[in-house]
């Protein structure tokens, strides 16, 4: 078994295009389409697969859609497992206005999930054996699913010794804090809705990020702040980095390749002000490319000579 999972709950297909101007009620002329796996773990697993890390992608998928997805990841090399569901799995998709260079994405719901199919996940993820080293819980829930999901996956993941890294957002998050993951990674908009303050200052978000680890909700809190970099808050200390300089073409994939970069580090032993650098480096790594295209190692590495610490 891979020292590094990922589960993605809701994947998707991503789709990228272009046009020259939006407008409405006329047909718009696109450019050819790139498409690439999408959704939270799968895309973490493409970074920690980039790098060279050992991983694997669980999700829930189901129909033509599901089958394309599979032909992606296989086309990428990445080990997957896919668990069957009756619903259509999603395809998202996004349009850059090259006249503005503005980035419009259209993020769907996605299926209708089960009790009886969620929790057959949770079983599935219980009999890994061994267990892995680092779980990666990322992204949306799709209809269907509990909210206290990925709390159920954290204890079951605990108990079998398993640092569990969770990028979620409302109550999905809210619900698995009490249950201590090793790591999340809100961004701003994503811990003003957790806290239910506006979070105007750096102070601000160092102080609600603090609470978070003082009251033992989590070991560490990775904040993404867009375009002012980001911070990572432990017990121990509290580390700044400033935007890594990089042409910035789109932002899909960015916080999932900032998780994929630091669990791949965390996962060779570095330190956390460390891992903290490559999460940086792989998120500028995206940035830098348009549509739903991620990073390269290379990119990763180059990045990662220019990511600054405090």
């Amino acid at each position: 078994m891979p020292e590094i999972v990922t589960l993605t709950v809701n994947p998707a297909i991503d789709i990228a295009t272009s046009v020259e101007c939006l407008t409405d009620t006329h047909k718009m002329r696109c450019a050819p389409a790139r498409s690439d796996p999408g959704g939270g773990g799968i895309n973490v697993a493409r970074v920690v697969h980039r790098l060279g890390g050992d991983c694997l992608a669980i999700y829930l998928a189901g129909g033509p859609v599901a089958e394309r997805l599979g032909r992606l990841l296989s086309a990428e090399g990445l080990p997957f497992v896919a668990l069957g569901i009756e619903g259509e799995t999603r395809e998202n998709f996004s349009v850059t206005e090259l006249c503005s260079h503005r980035e419009f994405r259209f993020v769907m719901p996605g299926p209708v999930v089960s009790e009886a199919e969620w929790q057959r996940c949770l079983d599935y993820l219980d009999a890994l054996h061994p267990a892995p080293r680092y779980l990666v819980l990322s992204g949306s829930l799709p209809l269907g699913v509990a909210e206290g999901f990925y709390a159920r996956v954290i204890d079951q993941a605990k108990v079998h010794g398993s640092r569990v890294v969770l990028d979620a957002s409302g109550p999905a998050l809210r619900a698995a804090l009490p249950h201590a993951p090793y790591l999340i990674k809100p961004s701003l908009s994503e811990l003003r809705q957790l806290t239910g303050r506006a979070l105007e200052t750096e102070a601000d978000c160092l102080q609600a990020a603090q609470e978070i680890v003082r009251n033992g909700h989590a070991h560490a809190v990775a904040l993404t702040l867009g375009a002012g970099g980001a911070m990572l808050v432990t017990q121990e200390e509290v580390v700044r980095a400033g935007a890594v300089a990089t042409s910035f073409l789109s932002t899909i994939g960015a916080g999932d390749s900032f998780v994929g970069g630091m669990v791949w580090a965390l996962n060779r032993n570095v330190g956390m002000q460390e891992a903290f650098r490559y999460g940086m480096a792989a998120a500028a790594a995206a940035l830098s490319h348009s549509g739903t295209e991620l990073g390269s190692a290379a990119e990763i590495e180059q990045r990662y000579a220019e990511v600054s610490v405090s």
